[in-house]
C-alpha cells in the first residue's frame, strides 16, 4: 500500500484519503477499492474533508455503518455541511485481531484499547478474556501506543495489517463476534460523478428535512410505498441541540430520472423543508451477494 505521508509526492488527482492511521480499516478499504491510489492518512473526520476540499486529495474513503455496530454517528452530522458528493460506496469485511507486544501471552493481558466501533464488535471475547476495554480514536492508532508501551498487559483491537506496520504478534485472530461484519464506505469527492441510469443498479442518498405538521414524515415517504421504490438506508439524528427538530439521511434504490423515483421525490419536496441530493451512484456488488444470500 502506498502512503502519501511516507511516499514521494503524488499528484492530488491520485490521493484518497481516510481518518485514521496506516493499518486502519478505512486504509484498507482505500487500497481494496483504489489500488493503484496513493493513501493520506488523517487524524480525524473534518480533515478528510478538508483533504478534499482544500484539493490534497481527489477522493475520501468515509465508514457509514457496520453490520454488528450499527452507524458511525459523527458522519451523519457532518454530510450535510461539507459540500463533497457521494461518488460510490464500499464494503469491507472487517477481522479484529488481537495484538500484543512481542512475547506477550493472553494471560500476561488486563486491558484492551481500540476504536469504540471495534470494541463494540468484539465484545465476547473481551469478556471471555475478562479484560478491561479501553476506547481510544482509533484502532491503528492504538496498535502504534501499544507497540510504543511496550507492556505486555495492555493489547490493542486493529488489522493484520497494523500488526505487521507496528511490529505487534496477533495473539488471537479474527475475534469479531459475528462473521457478517461489514462496513460500509461512503466514497465522496469536491464535484458530483453522477452514475446514469443505463449503468445498472443506483443508489440515490439524500437528506431532508420534514415540515413540522402532524404525521409529515409518514405522509412524506408514503410516495416511495405507492411508487415502488426500496429505501434501504433512513436515519434521523437532531438538530443543533434540540429534541424537536430533525434530520433525515436516506438511501434509496434506483435512479431520479426514473418515472417511480421522480415522483417519490416529488412527493417527499411537499412535506419538506429542505431536500439535497448527496450522490447518485451506482450499487456495490455486495448488495447483490446480500439479495442472493437472502440475507
Amino acid at each position: 500500500m502506498k502512503d502519501a505521508m511516507s511516499s514521494s509526492p503524488a499528484s492530488p488527482e491520485n490521493i484518497i484519503a481516510f481518518q485514521g492511521e496506516p493499518g486502519a480499516n478505512s486504509h484498507i478499504a482505500c487500497h481494496e477499492a483504489f489500488p493503484d491510489m496513493v493513501e493520506l492518512p488523517c487524524a480525524t473526520f473534518e480533515d478528510v474533508f478538508s483533504a478534499i476540499s482544500e484539493g490534497k486529495a481527489r477522493l475520501a474513503m468515509l465508514p457509514i455503518e457496520n453490520s454488528v455496530a450499527g452507524r458511525v454517528a459523527d458522519i451523519h452530522h457532518l454530510l450535510p455541511d461539507s459540500s463533497l458528493y457521494i461518488v460510490g460506496e464500499h464494503f469491507l469485511r472487517v477481522r479484529h485481531q488481537l495484538l500484543g507486544v512481542k512475547g506477550a501471552s493472553l494471560g500476561d493481558l488486563k486491558t484492551i484499547q481500540s476504536h469504540v466501533m471495534a470494541l463494540g464488535q468484539c465484545r465476547k471475547v473481551i469478556r471471555e478474556l475478562g479484560l478491561t476495554p479501553v476506547v481510544a480514536a482509533d484502532t491503528a492508532g492504538s496498535a502504534r501506543e501499544i507497540a510504543n508501551a511496550g507492556d505486555k498487559s495492555r493489547a490493542a483491537i486493529a488489522s493484520e495489517l497494523a500488526a505487521g506496520i507496528y511490529d505487534l504478534d496477533i495473539l488471537k485472530r479474527d475475534i469479531e463476534d459475528a462473521a457478517h461484519n461489514t462496513t460500509r464506505f461512503l466514497i465522496m469527492a469536491k464535484e458530483p460523478n453522477d452514475a446514469e441510469p443505463e449503468e445498472g443498479p443506483v443508489i440515490t442518498s439524500f437528506i431532508f428535512r420534514v415540515r413540522n405538521v402532524p404525521a409529515a414524515l409518514y405522509k412524506a415517504l408514503g410516495g416511495f410505498a405507492t411508487n415502488g421504490v426500496n429505501m434501504t438506508k433512513l436515519e434521523s439524528y437532531q438538530l443543533e441541540g434540540t429534541f424537536s427538530a430533525s434530520q433525515f439521511y436516506a438511501d434509496i434504490e434506483g435512479h431520479p430520472a426514473s418515472r417511480n423515483v421522480r415522483l417519490a421525490l416529488e412527493e417527499l419536496e411537499f412535506f419538506t423543508t429542505e431536500l439535497k441530493i448527496l450522490g447518485i451512484y451506482k450499487s456495490h456488488p455486495y448488495r447483490r451477494e446480500l439479495a442472493a444470500s437472502g440475507r
